[in-house]
């Protein structure tokens, strides 16, 4: 018997439908559902589940799960990694939202998705994370990113100066809004927003990326993942924000935040018809002139 949880929140009444159908479709696999406390009490009792066992900690389903599926966006997946962490549980995002290179399943495809799970049709992408060190371990036990490690300013009419070094060779100090330490799974999230490069899954790299940095000619940079980076923003600017994914603390200036890659990976479970390519061209419009 395959088990299966299921995490999801922040979720809107109209997807309802589309839940219940997924429920249906473990029903008739014969699927073992563990289902988040957090959605269950959104969904109960409009939805129907047949036997459910609810759980709220990692801890709960670290021995347990054969898949955890994640329902809604890319922000539920990086949410859902906090349960899986270096349990080994593959996880599966289904796009209940608008845009999703993580959560990349439709929800119209989610029959189709489940049978493939039970009849093993799927790979598993293993994505890196990063791993920060920081004063007083202000993250605990959470203190890992799936997409990136971000710091930017506190005041909204400031800049923060951020002084980096790789491997203890002084990199700059970025005068800028904030600054990205990005995995080449968040190359495609925050990074690429503020102007970095896509990079492909299966390299071996980090990102650093500043934010609107004062300096025209900056631009970001491509490392090893071997590398060790070290953070430290200006004692002057009075203090700012970090975040590991959606995770956010304030922090004092002056303080040396040390980002190096986690011990563990993530596995990420993808469909037959799936590939990084095929999900950026979906998700960027790529293709869509007429000459192509």
């Amino acid at each position: 018997m395959v088990k299966i949880g299921i995490f999801g929140k922040n979720l809107k009444g109209e997807t309802f439908p589309f839940i219940q159908t997924l429920f249906n479709k473990l029903s008739s696999v014969y699927a073992q559902v563990f289902v988040h406390e957090e959605i269950y009490d959104f969904i109960h009792p409009k939805v129907m589940i047949h036997n459910p066992v609810v759980f709220s900690k990692h801890e709960e389903i670290r021995n347990e799960l054969d898949f955890l599926i994640s329902l809604g966006g890319d922000g539920n997946m990086l949410s859902a990694v906090t349960l899986v962490r270096d349990s080994g549980i593959p996880i599966i995002g289904i796009n209940l939202g608008r845009l999703g290179f993580l959560a990349s399943i439709n929800k119209e495809h989610i029959n189709k998705a489940i049978d493939s799970l039970v009849q093993k049709e799927y790979t598993l992408e293993s994505r890196s994370l990063l791993r920060l060190t920081s004063p007083e371990n202000v993250f605990g036990d959470m203190n890992f990113a799936l997409n990136e490690i971000s710091i930017y300013k506190k005041l909204p009419n400031s800049m923060v100066s951020v002084i980096v070094h790789v491997n203890d060779s002084y990199v700059n100090s970025y005068w800028s809004d904030g600054l990205i330490v990005a995995t080449p799974t968040g190359s495609t999230a925050y990074s690429l927003s503020t102007g970095g490069p896509i990079i492909h899954p299966d390299a071996h790299n980090f990102i650093i990326t500043p934010i609107a940095p004062h300096n025209l000619s900056i631009r970001p940079v491509v490392i090893p993942d071997n590398t060790v980076v070290s953070l430290k923003v200006a004692e002057r600017d009075g203090g700012f924000y970090v975040s590991l994914d959606s995770r956010t603390i304030e922090l004092k200036s002056g303080v040396d935040l040390i980002i190096e890659k986690e011990a563990f990976n993530i596995q990420l479970v993808r469909l037959p018809e799936e590939n990084f390519f095929s999900t950026v061209r979906a998700k960027l419009l790529w293709g869509i002139d007429k000459r192509n």
